[in-house]
Parts: structure tokens; sequence; C-alpha cells
């Protein structure tokens, strides 16, 4: 099995980073540079380059620069979706976005990981493991989620918090680690004003 292989599985893995593709990764790189470069108007450009670099791109999704990427083609959206500026996808594993998602500015999902172990850690040993977002998930401003992790669906996780396991669907988590405060309930609605 080659790393490229391992990178499409939903298995954990550890490899060298030598065994990496850093072609596709210098291709995603290119593919972000120019997406964060385009006329906030040119909205057909954009959903272009994001079809080209995502895995699986969905017409409705909405991601705003900047935006950055390991690889591109393990991103897949299913539904709409938001994903608010300048977040980060280190996609070295897949990473699954369920339809509804809030994304808020400063995200990153971070799949890839290092050794532990100082010896492996400066060899190049590098881990891996997937993040799943449920369907309406809504992801606070600079939240952390790491390699591994499956947030439940309508969840809510609190700005600023380190996801470091799973977290059940409909629910309110925050911290740093992360951990379920309470569940949603009625009590979390708004009225909104009537215009």
């Amino acid at each position: 099995m080659t790393a490229l292989d391992l990178m499409r599985s939903d298995a954990s893995y550890a490899v060298s980073y030598l065994d990496m593709p850093n072609d596709l990764q210098t291709r995603a790189q290119r593919l972000c540079w120019r997406f964060n470069q385009l006329d906030p108007e040119d909205t057909e450009a954009r959903d272009q380059i994001l079809a080209e670099l995502l895995g699986t791109w969905h017409p409705r999704a909405v991601v705003k620069p900047t935006f950055r990427c390991d690889y591109g083609f393990n991103i897949h959206f299913h539904g709409f979706a938001l994903v608010n500026y300048n977040c980060t996808f280190l996609d070295t594993s897949p990473i699954n976005v369920g339809e509804g998602a809030f994304i808020a500015p400063g995200c990153v999902l971070a799949c890839a990981g290092h050794a532990v172990h100082p010896e492996q850690r400066t060899e190049g040993i590098q881990t891996s493991a997937p993040i799943t977002l449920g369907n309406n998930v809504w992801l606070g401003a600079n939240v952390t989620v790491c390699g591994g992790v499956t947030i439940g669906d309508g969840s809510v996780i609190g700005a600023g918090s380190v996801v470091t396991r799973d977290v059940p669907a409909g629910v309110i988590a925050a911290g740093v680690p992360c951990r379920v405060l309470r569940p949603i309930d009625e009590h979390d609605r708004v009225t909104p004003l009537a215009m």
C-alpha cells in the first residue's frame, strides 16, 4: 500500500514525509494561491478552482479566502456549507464536511500530526487520521479539530476550542481540550426580529 492509498483511506496511519506525494501538495498550494488572489466578485472562477482542487465540491458550499489546504483531493463537501475567512484544512486523510456546516474564521482541521517520540519526529515520521463534521455542525472562531475526530450532527463547538475527541450529536462543547457542556434544547431557540 502506498502513502497515497493510506491518505485516501479512513484508517489512521504513520509514514515518512519522504513517502508523501509532494507533487500533489505543490499543485494544491498553487490552486489555493490562485483562489486567494481572485476578485471577491468572481464567484464563477472561485467555484472552478474549488471544483478542481477539492475531492468533492458542492455548488452550494461557500469557501472564503484565505483558504489553505495540504492536498485538496481529500476534502469532501456533502451539501451547503460555509467556510469563513482564514481557514486551513490539513487533509492528509479524508475530511468530510456535512450539509449545513458552518466553519467560522480562523478554524483549523488538522488530520496531520507528527510522531510524539522525538527521535521519530526528527526522522520525519508523520501521523494522520480522518475528520468528519456531521450535518449542521457549527465550529466557532479559531476552533482546532484534530485528526481522528468526528463531530455529531447539530453540535456546536465554542470559539477557541481544541477538539481532540469525538463529540456526540446535538450538544454544545467547548474548551481546551474540548468537552461537552450540555445538550442543545428548546431554550436555545431565539426569536428573530420581524422586519
